[in-house]
């Protein structure tokens, strides 16, 4: 989550642009789980049934979920990569100030759950960060395969799970609420602090199952491909691998898209058990998430103030996610304005955007005086254990 400094031989502006186009990704995906607890049970709002609400919720499944949070885990994996090289080139050893690391996301993840959100991806980085831990030996080629190894199994359990639905047991309300409990959830949410906190606390015991044997694998698959992408340094010589990018294209936005279609209309359309969706969903939003990742990387050299405007929030991704969340939460919990459940699904889109501008703006502020973002500041201190400098990176 947290970028190095800006020098030459430890980050690419490419890499910082690519994690805050992932950060926007993931805010137009949360903000909706922020906003209801319909949608955090995996439901519709009811009070927004209208055809432009519809068109809204399924293009933001087919086109966005699920897919952006696997491309921020594929830079955790890079990013990996990049700090063993600079503890390589300092000589100093690796494994302590990783812990430590690990031990500060762990912390900060736990309280972003318990007081924000509770769909929280830090904790998990720090449990798969452990893993990359171990595997940090491990050759490019084996990092892949791993990689499909874990995504083919993680889809098998999902098939495993939609046949024993289809012979009568089904386990969907051992992951997820029903209408009535997102009903009470939104009460709760639009309540006073001890409200949000216990509701928050109630969610994670419920999604606890799905969160260490789907959601875990599935960005520890990621981080082993940008693990793997680190180790032969491809993102740094990008035009040597056009022609690999133009394929990771193709099959993305064919093979890619349609298993979105197919998750998209088991999440909505009903007509298939839901578990037959996340079984497709697994073995294709890779591909969608890495044709994203091909497309801006081929189009940035083109797009220079694009590059420019994206990587500020992507070198503070850790800062603005947790920032995001905040912000949200005084809009739609008990912590400020309550509106849970009262904002149409296509005004949270808008004002996605207009929260994620806001931080484009905060984060060039912010550096132009800053080596780091805050949270970064933080976590950088307990990584090496001793201050980090404030003055902006030159």
């Amino acid at each position: 989550m947290e970028a190095q400094p800006a020098t030459a031989d430890a980050r690419l502006a490419s890499v910082d642009a690519l994690r805050g186009f992932a950060l926007l990704g993931i805010l137009v995906v949360n903000i909706a789980f922020l906003a209801s607890g319909y949608r955090m049970a995996g439901l519709a709002e009811p009070a927004f049934d209208g055809p432009v609400d519809w068109g809204v919720r399924w293009a933001v499944t087919l086109l966005l979920e699920n897919k952006f949070y696997l491309l921020f885990s594929f830079l955790f994996g890079y990013s990996f990569t990049l700090q063993l090289d600079s503890a390589a080139r300092r000589g100093q050893p690796f494994t302590p100030m990783f812990l430590r690391r690990v031990a500060g996301l762990l912390l900060l993840g736990l309280a972003h759950a318990v007081l924000l959100f509770p769909g929280d991806i830090l904790t998990t980085y720090a449990a798969v960060g452990l893993a990359l831990l171990v595997f940090h030996r491990i050759t490019p080629k084996a990092a892949v395969l791993l990689a499909v190894a874990l995504t083919g199994l993680l889809a098998l359990g999902f098939v495993l799970l939609a046949l024993l639905a289809m012979a009568g047991t089904d386990m969907t309300g051992t992951v997820t609420d029903g209408a009535a409990a997102a009903a009470r959830s939104d009460a709760a949410l639009g309540g006073a602090f001890w409200q949000i906190v216990g509701e928050h606390v109630r969610k994670l015991s419920l999604i606890i199952v799905a969160r260490v044997l789907f959601q875990g694998p599935a960005v520890l698959a990621a981080c082993l491909i940008g693990l793997a992408v680190g180790k032969l340094g491809v993102l740094r010589d990008l035009p040597a691998h056009v022609g690999t990018l133009r394929k990771l294209q193709w099959t993305g936005f064919t093979v890619g898209l349609a298993g979105a279609l197919v998750y998209t209309m088991s999440a909505w359309n009903g007509t298939m058990h839901k578990f037959w969706g996340e079984a497709v969903n697994l073995l294709t939003a890779p591909l969608l998430a890495a044709a994203y990742a091909a497309t801006f990387l081929r189009l940035l050299p083109r797009m220079r103030r694009v590059a420019l405007v994206l990587a500020a929030p992507g070198r503070m991704a850790l800062s603005n996610y947790l920032a995001q969340s905040l912000i949200c939460s005084f809009i739609f919990t008990g912590y400020g304005l309550a509106l849970v459940d009262r904002v149409s699904p296509g005004a949270e889109v808008l004002l996605a955007f207009g929260i994620f501008a806001a931080q484009v703006l905060y984060s060039h502020w912010w550096l132009n005086g800053h080596r780091y973002g805050p949270v970064e500041w933080l976590l950088r201190y307990l990584t090496y254990w001793r201050r980090p400098g404030y003055g902006a990176a030159r």
